[in-house]
């Protein structure tokens, strides 16, 4: 079992994103993934982008939006156990720089799929709904909600 300790933090879930370098890793590992993707030689440009777009938004939906708890036996009486990450960032304070920066990451990543891919509708649909499924989740509105059950538990 993980303890925490040393830092101050009752759940350090709720800081390592906005620590030193973590936005400039962040970008790093989503032009890692597109360089990747450009690699293979039978992929075209328009389908590197759209699958940058779906995988960064998917890996961003299941660890922000599904997955719950914190890895480290947090000193918070349980609390961060029934909370997602995205709830945990910040203490659940909204529209701070963080949070801001993983709103505005997706699209970004969105705007540049769609370009190069010069709009397609093939290529737009998945980027769209994939950027839905991380943008709605994380107005201020759906704070602590669960749709329809899902992940209540």
């Amino acid at each position: 079992m993980i303890q925490v300790g040393g830092h101050g933090e009752d759940n350090p879930n709720v800081s390592w994103l906005g620590s030193r370098g973590m936005w400039f890793t962040y970008l790093v590992v989503m032009m890692t993934l597109h360089l990747f993707l450009l690699s293979i030689p039978f992929l075209t440009i328009p389908l590197a982008w759209t699958l940058t777009n779906v995988i960064h938004n998917t890996c961003h939906f299941i660890f922000l939006h599904m997955l719950k708890g914190s890895p480290w036996e947090t000193q918070d009486q349980g609390e961060a156990r029934v909370l997602t990450h995205w709830e945990q960032i910040d203490y659940g304070i909204q529209y701070t720089r963080t949070r801001k920066f993983l709103t505005i990451s997706p699209i970004v990543l969105f705007f540049l799929a769609s370009f190069y891919t010069r709009h397609d509708a093939g290529h737009f649909v998945p980027n769209f709904v994939t950027l839905m499924f991380v943008l709605i989740p994380k107005l201020p509105q759906f704070h602590r909600v669960r749709l329809f059950g899902i992940n209540k538990y």
